[in-house]
């Protein structure tokens, strides 16, 4: 009887393993986006005096863009282009935008080893990343 509940409980924790791996590339990317959106709103409430400073918030949004962005450009495999908000541009210079990809991360690595140490700090760091973003998007995001 207990090898039988622990088979049973190992097919289910694979069955459930298989099923968070199996997560479309469409959805995956839309998740980093949004962890990179939401860091990037997080750390623009501070530069403008809206939310306090805090070390912890700014390393952390800080820490998911690195993080976000260097797992970004491997969610476009060839055929992921169906159904998304993706330039096929992405797919037709890939090397240009996995290289505008490491060029964000690396400015928010260097960011993360000179931490901002107050809101100006933050607007200074977000004048330093923001235009990375706006120039992908320019090129790589289907406009709605």
């Amino acid at each position: 009887m207990k090898l039988r509940t622990l088979f049973l409980a190992a097919t289910l924790a694979g069955l459930a393993a298989g099923a968070v791996t199996a997560a479309e590339p469409q959805e995956v990317r839309e998740g980093l986006m949004k962890k990179i959106g939401g860091s990037m709103g997080a750390l623009s409430a501070i530069a403008k005096g809206q939310k306090p400073y805090d070390a912890e918030v700014v390393k952390t949004s800080l820490t998911a863009i690195s993080t976000s962005i260097k797992a970004f450009p491997d969610q476009f495999p060839a055929g992921s282009e169906a159904n998304s908000e993706a330039s096929p541009k992405i797919w037709e210079n890939k090397a240009d935008f996995d290289a505008k990809a490491a060029s964000l991360g690396a400015d928010a690595d260097m960011l993360l080893a000179q931490l901002p140490a107050d809101p100006a700090g933050v607007g200074a760091a977000l004048g330093k990343l923001g235009p990375h973003c706006g120039d992908c998007h320019q090129v790589y995001r289907v406009k709605k």
